[in-house]
């Protein structure tokens, strides 16, 4: 039974020796959330609504106790941070059109002990300035080109979508308020005869700029491509 109990101290002491000879630290992390999974980066530019997460990642913390703080803050105000959080991991969706920096501070203490880790070289996350086209004609003859009437390839940062179609007496088509989809040329299941349609979009960017448009589309089937 005593030589139990010296190993239980024996055990005891090097564990203790062993959790004073490892320095806590962290290794923090930006994980961005797009259509296509996920990607750790350093700085992101992108449209928004850009989702992220953050974490510490901290190792060796031992019996230390943790204390994190993530500012997160435009340019030249590093020392007034529009949002502060005091969790390990944090997420975050940037809705508007600007540049935010992400910086952690961390601070391990043990009895009299205190580390201190300040990140050298904030996170940055920059959206878009928003950003819409709508096309003129579309041709859905069912050749995979031009099938659909949607917004041009390239908008960027738009938060809220509404769209119509009408015809030339003023009436309803169809609608859509997924960005990514559109109008395939038909209503209530049937094609729409070829000519002249009118589209009507309502939307917002993330920098608060309004779209109204209010335009002529050309339906044509009948389009042969050279």
């Amino acid at each position: 039974m005593k030589y139990f109990c010296l190993s239980l101290i024996l055990f005891w002491m090097f564990s203790v020796q062993n959790t004073y000879c490892q320095i806590p630290s962290v290794a923090p992390t930006m994980t961005i959330y797009t259509d296509n999974g996920t990607t750790t980066e350093t700085t992101y530019t992108g449209s928004a609504p850009i989702k992220a997460s953050f974490s510490a990642n901290p190792e060796y913390q031992g019996l230390y106790t943790a204390h994190y703080t993530w500012k997160m803050y435009e340019e030249g105000h590093a020392d007034n941070p529009f949002l502060v959080r005091h969790d390990a991991d944090i997420e975050y969706t940037f809705n508007q059109s600007r540049t935010i920096y992400i910086s952690l501070t961390a601070v391990f203490t043990l009895n009299n002990d205190t580390l201190i880790y300040d990140q050298n070289s904030p996170f940055s996350v920059t959206a878009y300035e928003s950003t819409l086209n709508v096309p003129n004609t579309f041709t859905p003859n069912g050749d995979d080109t031009n099938d659909i009437f949607k917004v041009k390839d390239g908008y960027r940062s738009i938060v809220k979508f509404h769209g119509y179609i009408f015809n030339r007496w003023g009436k309803k088509l169809f609608e859509w308020t997924d960005i990514t989809t559109g109008w395939d040329g038909k209503y209530a299941g049937h094609d729409v005869a070829d000519g002249v349609y009118f589209c009507h979009i309502e939307a917002t960017g993330a920098d608060g700029r309004k779209f109204k448009i209010k335009k002529a589309i050309n339906l044509i089937r009948k389009y042969i491509r050279d």
